[in-house]
């Protein structure tokens, strides 16, 4: 059996962003571990889902040893600060030098890394151990939104991407890994074939749920067969300011013709789906309106995608909390509200308490976007810790700091779930840390762009996407890019 080294760093960089991503960032606990060093690897991941637990579990099945590194992660932002990446950088090839000589290694990566003086925090990563271990196997399993340079696919010998969004397949994708892994170790080799999509896809549409994205993957798993060990469809992270920035192609095996053919045939179907990225977004407005004239079964979802914390946004913006208060909309509840003022302000004040004046919110822009300010009753307080019980953070030991339940008083139908760190509203358990059963309100604004879809789905009387202000913009053609390549247009961002 083999020897393997793993490790990981996770990043999705928003450029536009205005929070940057300091080591600070990645040493905190929130949906996923902190920054973790040698075995503390195996015990802050253990039943989780993601990537680098699904390959432990799989090569541990296997007999394999595994030898762990460092594995770090923080919260979608603006770029990650030099001092940050330099830091984990030098930490992860330190561990892996003194952890010689292995047989392989295996990086969970994000693939979408932007930071104060790199484009490409991915590749130059793989560049520096490849300086250090020119000839060792390594495979890396990426995000679904990694935005992949042909430095990542040359200096790599394979990457793997996850093929849901919602995220659910984490787990199952370093699973997937492994036999790649595993007949690179037996063959020395693998064919690799490699493209770049000429179109970015705005996040909402995305999803692998509805068309056409549910097609384009229906396909991927059809081709990955006789000769092609792993095929991927990343399709990329449009907020990242870089000439890798959009879709890509990515295709391995044993067979040069397989491998070639299937790329093609993914490649070309991905160019034909340009159309289909494109749905409706609704202003807060007409959002908040509907909303309230809604008479079927369930919460009727509004989707706050500008403000998604998965993307980079600070998860604080108050468009439509600002329209719920103004139409005094009832049995609505908003998550997550990012604010630490707040959150600090309520629990010093108490369960049942008033909070006159507080400014809640819009601290951190965009223009325009300000707090909103008035009487807040604290009507629940918690800790912020619990555990995730929905599809995509399943198992995660939540740490969001402070958390309170607070109602505006001109509005006391309203609920605004705060919280002192960010992170996007994706997993009931949220709201019932503070004593909401999301089911029973009659509106739910989720700070997400897709991910809410894995756990309110199902619970949702009806989902509207809602364009209210925030860094996290739909349209990536009024994205200020500076970098992209002006091939590269920009799908139909509504319909």
């Amino acid at each position: 059996m083999a020897r393997i080294a793993v490790g990981g760093l996770h990043h999705e960089t928003n450029s536009f962003a205005p929070q940057p991503a300091s080591f600070e960032r990645f040493l905190e606990a929130d949906a996923w571990p902190p920054l973790s060093r040698g075995g503390e690897i195996f015990a802050n991941t253990e039943g989780a889902n993601l990537a680098i637990t699904g390959f432990v579990e799989a090569a541990r099945a296997r007999g394999h040893h595994l030898v762990p590194l460092v594995w770090a992660n923080a919260q979608p932002s603006g770029p990650v600060t030099e001092d940050a990446f330099e830091r984990l950088a030098a930490m992860l090839i330190a561990d892996l030098e003194r952890s010689l000589p292995v047989d392989a290694l295996f990086l969970d990566l994000h693939g979408a890394m932007v930071t104060e003086h790199l484009e490409d925090g991915e590749g130059e990563l793989l560049a520096r151990i490849r300086r250090k271990v020119p000839q060792l196997p390594v495979v890396c399993a990426l995000d679904l939104h990694a935005n992949v340079s042909q430095a990542m696919v040359t200096l790599s010998d394979a990457l793997v991407a996850y093929r849901t969004y919602p995220h659910v397949d984490l787990a199952e994708t370093g699973a997937r890994c492994l036999p790649v892994l595993e007949v690179l170790l037996a063959r020395g080799r693998l064919y690799r074939w490699h493209a770049k999509g000429d179109y970015l896809i705005p996040l909402p549409w995305q999803c692998t749920d509805i068309e056409p994205a549910a097609g384009l993957f229906d396909l991927l798993r059809q081709l990955e067969r006789d000769g092609v060990a792993s095929l991927s469809l990343c399709m990329g992270f449009p907020a990242s300011d870089t000439s890798a920035c959009g879709p890509s192609v990515l295709a391995y095996g044993s067979d040069e013709g397989a491998v070639a053919g299937a790329g093609r045939e993914l490649a070309a179907a991905l160019a034909q789906a340009e159309p289909g990225f494109a749905g409706r977004l609704w202003p807060a407005e007409e959002a908040v309106a509907h909303a309230r004239r809604f008479r079927g079964d369930g919460p009727v979802v509004l989707a706050d995608t500008q403000d998604n914390p998965g993307g980079g946004g600070s998860s604080d913006t108050t468009g439509i909390l600002a329209e719920l208060v103004r139409q005094k909309a009832e049995e609505a509840a908003l998550a997550l509200m990012a604010d630490p003022e707040a959150a600090a302000a309520a629990h010093a004040a108490g369960e049942g308490a008033t909070l006159h004046g507080l400014p809640l919110g819009g601290r951190h822009g965009p223009e325009g976007v300000e707090p909103l300010v008035c009487d807040w009753r604290v009507e629940a307080l918690g800790d912020g810790r619990f555990v995730a019980t929905g599809p995509m953070y399943r198992g995660n030991r939540v740490d969001l700091g402070p958390m309170a339940l607070l109602s505006p008083a001109p509005a006391p139908g309203v609920k605004v779930l705060v919280s002192t760190r960010r992170l996007q509203a994706a997993d009931q358990a949220i709201f019932r840390h503070l004593g909401i059963e999301p089911a029973r309100m009659r509106i739910l604004v989720l700070k997400s762009s897709v991910h809410f879809r894995a756990d309110f789905a199902r619970i949702a009387g009806e989902i509207l996407v809602v364009a209210a202000p925030g860094h996290v913009i739909v349209d990536p053609c009024a994205l200020p890019f500076t970098r992209l390549p002006p091939e590269r247009r920009c799908a139909p961002r509504s319909a």
